[in-house]
Parts: C-alpha cells; structure tokens; sequence
C-alpha cells in the first residue's frame, strides 16, 4: 500500500477554526537565600489585571519564541536582572497551569519555571514590561499574590526543596569552605524545619562526595567547644543515598 501523501486534500483535515484560541503565558519562581531566610523574586503589577499587586515575573509567549527562551526574556525585562546572567541560569521547568478561569482577560496557559541560585543581585528598582517594580521578599512574607501565583509559589518551593534531597546544590550556599553547621543552616532554611544537627552530620558525612574535608583547618564558631572543622564541596552532584526531609513529627 503506498504511503499516504501529507499534503493531500483529506476531508476530516483539521480546521483550526473549531477551536477557541487561547494564550500561552510563563511564570517564574526565582528564589535564593538571603540574611538565613529564603527569598522568591516578585514584580508588582503597573498594569490591569492586578494592577499594584505582587506577582511571579512572567508574560507572554511571542510567536516565533519557545517557553525557556520568553522566560529569559521576561525576567530580563521585568526585573533589570544582567542579561548574561539570566541567559546563565539554570530553570526547570516545573508545570503547566491551566484553570480555565486563571486569568480574567481570557483563556490563558501558564508554563512555569523554578530555580533556586546563591548570589542573585538586587533587581532593578523599576521594572520593565507590566511590572513597575522588583525585588527579593521572603518566602513568608510572599502572601495575596496576583492570578493563581501563590499556588505556582507553593509547588515551585516544594520542587526546590525536593532538589535539595537529591543534589548537591546546598554546598552553593555556603562559603567555599565551610562548617557542617552552615550547611546545616541551608536545609533548616530551604525546608523550614529543625534538623536534628547529630544526626544531620552523620548523614552528610556518611554520603558519597557530598562534602570533602579541609585537612588541617577549623573555624571558631563562637561557642565554648572547639573549632569546627572546615569542609568543601565534595565532587559528587547527586546524592546517594538521598538527604531526605524528615517526616512531619518526626526528626532524621
């Protein structure tokens, strides 16, 4: 039987009139840990919908332009954070939203991004685009977010925190040679719970090139014991076994 032709008249082709059109926007969660607290990028809103309202950065999908590469371009924009910077980070792609009624303009499909960086700059004091201003809050202060951002903010911090069972990523965080209890800082931070500092330690040091000790060096950490040892990144990037979370109630 010869291969059908894909340019050939077909009575059932499809009519791409049958269907309502609809948008494709992207929403960012950018977070990092500022003053021992973890922080997520926001913009407020200088236009309609949510106008003088706080948000995710984001905006919509131009037609020649793919999903990562307009969420570049909207943080660019948005925030005045370095162009090679932001071509520079690593996003993850973290789930698409499509509540019918998200946004009240008109049917609207939100590709999400996450990524948890250390060193992140200030933003610029006004923003580009519809946002008129920018800058690091909290992550508990971050409450009466536009649209259905709160919940985008939700899954990205819970995806963060699931990195940070199964990456080295925590070791970013922290000074090139650094105490376990700063490392231990990190956790406690990202995952808002208290960690167990015995038992954190044995489990750090038991994984597999996680960290790597500094032969020799020790830092006085103002208590009355002796100085903790100095360690560095170790080079494992994943963990195994993964550092899980404690279960709620209990303590690992």
């Amino acid at each position: 039987m010869p291969a059908r032709d894909p340019h050939a008249h077909d009575s059932y082709a499809y009519d791409p009139h049958a269907f309502e059109p609809f948008a494709v926007t992207v929403d960012l969660a950018v977070f990092t840990v500022r003053a021992g607290a973890l922080h997520v990028l926001l913009i407020r809103r200088g236009r309609a919908p949510y106008a003088g309202d706080w948000a995710l950065p984001g905006g919509f999908l131009l037609p020649r332009e793919s999903a990562e590469a307009a969420a570049r371009r909207e943080l660019a924009e948005e925030t005045g954070l370095p162009d090679r910077l932001v071509a520079g980070l690593r996003l993850d792609q973290l789930r698409t939203y499509s509540e019918p009624d998200r946004d009240p303009r008109m049917r609207v499909v939100s590709v999400a991004f996450t990524a948890l960086v250390p060193g992140l700059p200030e933003p610029a004091a006004e923003g580009g685009g519809d946002a008129d201003r920018a800058r690091w809050v909290p992550v508990a202060e971050a409450r009466g977010l536009a649209f259905d951002h709160a919940q985008i903010l939700a899954d990205a911090r819970e995806r963060v925190g699931a990195k940070l069972e199964y990456t080295c990523l925590a070791t970013a965080f922290c000074p090139p040679e650094f105490t376990l209890g700063e490392l231990h800082a990190v956790y406690e931070t990202v995952w808002d719970t208290a960690l167990d500092r015995p038992n954190f330690r044995r489990k750090v040091l038991a994984t597999p090139g996680f960290v790597e000790a500094v032969p020799g060096a020790a830092r006085l950490t103002g208590g009355r014991g002796k100085p903790a040892a100095l360690y560095r990144p170790g080079p494992a990037t994943t963990l195994h076994p993964p550092l899980l979370r404690p279960v709620e109630g209990t303590q690992r």
